[in-house]
């Protein structure tokens, strides 16, 4: 590290560790609304008490470690976790989160002798006492997350740390050029990087990453649960209308979404939205594509559950909230609200159309992978700069449309629903699409496990 790159970090860890007051004060502010905030607050500054040394008590296969910092990454997690598992036998898996639903998505994935912790805040002294105290093998970064001080401790005490199924958007990387003096040392010193798509992987290079593969999105190997989608399809089936869902929608979508819904109301000249299929197909959606659809509204946070539900009633609409649900959706309700975590299968499985929260909003779209697994088509938003590589071939494929706002997205997903003969083409280009883009979990366990094979004595 040149004297240049060692005053810059010396400058950010004094800077973290000036900041670690106001850590504690927005953990308790958190926990008010969300408890896991408030849980074994001390793991966060590297003190891990009762936290087994080395992970486990006695010897076994290799201790990996994954950090998936949140709820979407903690799910890419999993589906590598899969692959690590056959490719490994005997690991013991070290989990970090950075936020309460990500930990309460990953207690999911634990198994005997697995540990599950807080990400040590980056000041030197508690990533010194993270390292020390449960020495990983190996440790892997989900997507994005890029921790000056975690990666130059790795580096000094010879862990390898790989940033995996990474990405780095236009924004992501115009801010780190700003920062250069402290990114480039940070990006060269991983081990490894391992891109979602060739875009990603130049904006990463231009940094210093040491890119050695491009492998794909992680989120393409996801298998839906089973239950959960036969569930859903077995709810969908008696309901009088088609079901249309805001998917994973994010802080000020739901209030575009009142703005324009009309309880019983057709959306006007909702058919003109849809491209020609041929004259029969056309003439259904002329008295079909006018009929009402039951909406599903699926928050993305759990702690806006509450929130959304209230601003739906304020604006005189009847919920039928899936936590409340006995048997099934109430048809008569006007919106159904989805206020559970970890069944996105079932939703998509209730749902014929899904409409991409988070591209509504610039706020980069969120995950439309899992609803192509699931066979559901997706109308997008105009901001999908987080998964804009799979929001395209999406749309080339005939997965997806995109519109240029929340109005006519509604327009299209209504038609799209109430046209039989265009909706089974968009589920089967939805199915080709996930199928299609199927592997990188499979080739980041092979890397993972190559890399541990370098230094035999990280195996145990």
């Amino acid at each position: 590290m040149s004297p240049l790159s060692r005053l810059a970090l010396g400058l950010y860890s004094a800077l973290t560790w000036a900041a670690q007051p106001l850590l504690r004060r927005k953990l308790r502010r958190r926990a008010l609304a969300e408890p896991g905030y408030g849980l074994r607050v001390a793991e966060r500054f590297g003190h891990y008490g009762d936290v087994p040394v080395g992970g486990h008590p006695a010897p076994a296969g290799p201790l990996v470690w994954i950090h998936a910092v949140s709820l979407g990454e903690t799910r890419a997690a999993a589906i590598l976790l899969g692959a690590l598992r056959q490719q490994l036998p005997g690991m013991r898996l070290l989990l970090t989160h950075g936020t309460a639903t990500g930990r309460a998505e990953g207690e999911k994935l634990l198994q005997p002798g697995d540990v599950q912790v807080w990400q040590p805040w980056d000041t030197p002294g508690a990533v010194a006492r993270f390292l020390r105290h449960l020495r990983p093998a190996i440790g892997i970064l989900m997507e994005t997350e890029v921790w000056p001080n975690l990666i130059a401790a790795c580096r000094a005490q010879g862990v390898p740390l790989v940033l995996a199924n990474a990405r780095l958007n236009d924004k992501s990387l115009h801010q780190a050029q700003r920062m250069a003096w402290l990114a480039r040392p940070a990006y060269a010193a991983l081990a490894a990087v391992w891109a979602q798509t060739e875009a990603d992987a130049q904006r990463l290079r231009s940094l210093g990453a040491p890119v050695q593969g491009v492998f794909g999105n992680l989120k393409f190997d996801v298998v839906p649960d089973a239950a959960q989608l036969a569930q859903g399809r077995a709810w969908r089936a008696p309901l009088p209308r088609p079901v249309v869902l805001l998917a994973s929608s994010r802080e000020g979508e739901e209030a575009m979404w009142l703005e324009n819904f009309k309880p019983n109301r057709p959306p006007e000249q909702a058919h003109r939205a849809l491209p020609a299929i041929n004259n029969e197909a056309n003439g259904a959606q002329d008295t079909a594509a006018n009929a009402s659809v039951q909406w599903l509204i699926v928050p993305r946070h759990p702690q806006r559950f509450d929130e959304v539900a209230q601003l739906l009633e304020r604006a005189g609409l009847r919920v039928a909230r899936r936590s409340q649900w006995a048997d099934g959706p109430d048809a008569q309700a006007d919106v159904l609200l989805g206020d559970t975590l970890g069944e996105m299968a079932l939703y998509y499985g209730l749902a014929d159309v899904a409409l991409l929260g988070g591209s509504f909003a610039p706020l980069g779209g969120q995950n439309l992978i899992e609803a192509a697994a699931c066979t559901c088509p997706v109308v997008l938003g105009p901001y999908t700069f987080n998964f804009a590589q799979a929001a395209e071939l999406a749309c080339a494929a005939g997965a997806a449309q995109r519109m240029p706002d929340m109005a006519q997205a509604m327009q299209v997903a209504t038609a799209l629903a109430h046209n039989a003969t265009a909706l089974a083409q968009a589920q089967d280009a939805a199915a080709q699409f996930a199928q299609a883009h199927r592997g990188a979990a499979q080739a980041t366990a092979q890397a993972v496990a190559a890399l541990l094979c370098r230094d035999p004595m990280a195996l145990g």
